[in-house]
């Protein structure tokens, strides 16, 4: 296997744009992909986001590109994702800077004007979401008779956004005799048939990207209660003071709830997702990348792609709904060789979810206790500190001086900063939050599992149980545990010192027109 990009006989040209890039060492599916890219084999390459796919295949495309000189492209790239598409025209661009190699994106959302006079100067390399790359097939403003080269980024997110049939219509435009090289996160039944119909015996390489992504990121997780979620962001926020934090959210609105409020709070924070205009989300991530925001909120989509080394830290608001989803989250820390931070508010009921993602990952998310109301205080009086320390170092606060002596003939020193200081600084005081380091239940924490007689078929919800538990015993639903529904049985944990109240308060009660059952759970038997 090659160790270092010289030995894969690549161009003078490139090896200096990769050392201008920063580029030390090829990653692993850049050792074991390049070789057989570079002789023209077709490639299947299974690799996540965050592990240095795009030179995998930028490289051989731009070494390419010494034997074709033709106005129309010789190479075009797919993705799923405006995002990404800039991503990889960009770093294309930056490959290929030496040899004179441009590459350009075209994406819904820009003016197809502008892209219609970039393509009629001519372009060695197109990427291009589906969409988008045929609007200008139709229009016969891109041309796709010499293309040597099909790379398909992310194909299967590519198939979750439904452009199956747009890939295959692609497909189908350009020439017979090219390679393909498709990368893949996972290899769906679709991706399969696909790759089958339109590649040619295709050298298939394997990055073990879950361990890789994962191996040099911390990873922990803070249990919390949904209503105490912001409050928790924001101590730490004030105790890790990260550089550069991207924060997802499921939800546009969560989106725009996150960033509202963090911004009401006095942080740096600005928003992305889809309903976003794309020189709105332009703007917000230039603004990121140069540091002016400190802090991002987004959505899985409208973050995909996105590629930021200076990022530290990952927050995870919203568990990831697939464990896929979480090896792309957490990748866009720890990038470029650097460490990183990955954190996950759980809410109790979320507790399987994350031993899921962990055991899909292969990894471990530690159990961490949320700073207290005293770290964020002295979290805050440090920064409250700092900032007067660098007003005195600037000197910008003279102007001020006639004014402090006029104060000092008739007040202490001590008492003119003080006040100032409380002026300026505002509250320092954090509000509580009940129960945050240990509120996942379990029996040794005395909580008691308990067996009901009612599940899924019966058109029972989470939200049914705890409504039905509190209305029948008074007690209320923080005193609940985790609930787990199955198709015809339910358990659910109560505190072990409430749970013959909600025996004998709940059993043949109706509940959605079926009298149940409820017992103590019966250990499993190994």
């Amino acid at each position: 296997m090659y160790k270092r990009f010289y030995e894969f006989g690549i161009s003078d040209e490139v090896l200096n744009a990769l050392s201008d890039m920063g580029f030390e060492e090829p990653t692993q599916i850049q050792k074991i992909a390049i070789g057989p890219a570079l002789k023209g084999r077709d490639i299947i390459g299974l690799a996540q986001s965050g592990t240095g796919k795009t030179a995998a295949f930028g490289i051989p495309i731009v070494e390419r590109g010494t034997r074709l000189k033709k106005k129309n492209p010789y190479a075009i790239v797919l993705a799923p994702t405006r995002e990404l598409a800039v991503q990889v025209a960009q770093e294309l661009n930056r490959i290929g800077q030496n040899k004179g190699i441009t590459s350009v994106p075209i994406y819904g959302g820009q003016s197809i004007e502008r892209q219609i006079r970039s393509l009629k100067k001519g372009v060695h390399v197109v990427v291009g979401t589906p969409g988008r790359v045929i609007d200008h097939i139709q229009r016969k403003t891109l041309i796709l008779k010499d293309i040597g080269i099909v790379v398909l980024d992310e194909a299967d997110e590519m198939l979750n956004m439904g452009f199956i049939d747009d890939m295959e219509r692609i497909l189908k435009e350009v020439p017979k005799d090219r390679q393909t090289m498709l990368f893949s996160a996972t290899m769906p039944e679709e991706i399969v048939r696909i790759s089958g119909k339109y590649m040619r015996e295709p050298e298939k390489v394997y990055v073990d990207a879950k361990s890789l992504v994962v191996a040099k990121i911390k990873q922990l997780f803070y249990e919390v209660r949904e209503e105490d979620k912001i409050k928790a962001l924001t101590r730490l926020l004030d105790v890790e003071d990260p550089s550069l934090t991207l924060i997802f959210c499921h939800t546009k609105r969560a989106v725009d709830d996150v960033s509202g409020q963090l911004r009401q709070m006095g942080y740096d924070a600005g928003s992305i997702h889809g309903d976003y205009t794309q020189s709105h989300r332009d703007d917000v991530m230039n603004q990121f990348r140069k540091g002016n925001l400190d802090i991002l909120v987004a959505t899985d989509v409208a973050a995909r792609g996105l590629d930021i080394p200076d990022v530290t830290h990952v927050i995870n608001y919203s568990i990831p709904q697939y464990p896929d989803a979480y090896i792309h989250r957490i990748g866009r820390t720890g990038r470029a060789g650097k460490s990183g931070i990955a954190i996950t508010l759980v809410t109790p009921r979320e507790y399987r979810q994350l031993r899921f993602i962990e055991k899909f990952a292969r990894t471990t998310i530690r159990q961490a206790n949320l700073p207290t109301r005293d770290d964020v205080k002295k979290a805050r009086e440090k920064e409250l500190v700092d900032t007067l320390e660098g007003t005195i170092l600037k000197g910008s606060h003279s102007r001020y001086f006639p004014l402090i002596e006029g104060l000092l003939t008739r007040h202490s020193p001590r008492d003119v900063a003080a006040a100032a200081l409380s002026l300026v600084s505002g509250d320092l005081e954090v509000d509580e939050i009940e129960g945050s380091a240990k509120l996942h239940p379990s029996s040794d924490q005395g909580f008691t599992k308990l067996f009901m007689t009612i599940g899924r078929k019966d058109n029972i919800k989470v939200g049914d149980i705890v409504k039905y538990v509190s209305a029948g015993t008074n007690i209320p639903g923080r005193k609940l545990g985790k609930i787990a529904i199955f198709d015809t049985f339910s358990f659910v944990e109560v505190q072990a010192d409430l749970a013959d109240k909600v025996i004998g308060a709940l059993n043949d009660m109706m509940l959605k027109g079926k009298r149940i059952r409820v017992q103590p759970a019966k250990e499993k038997i190994a």
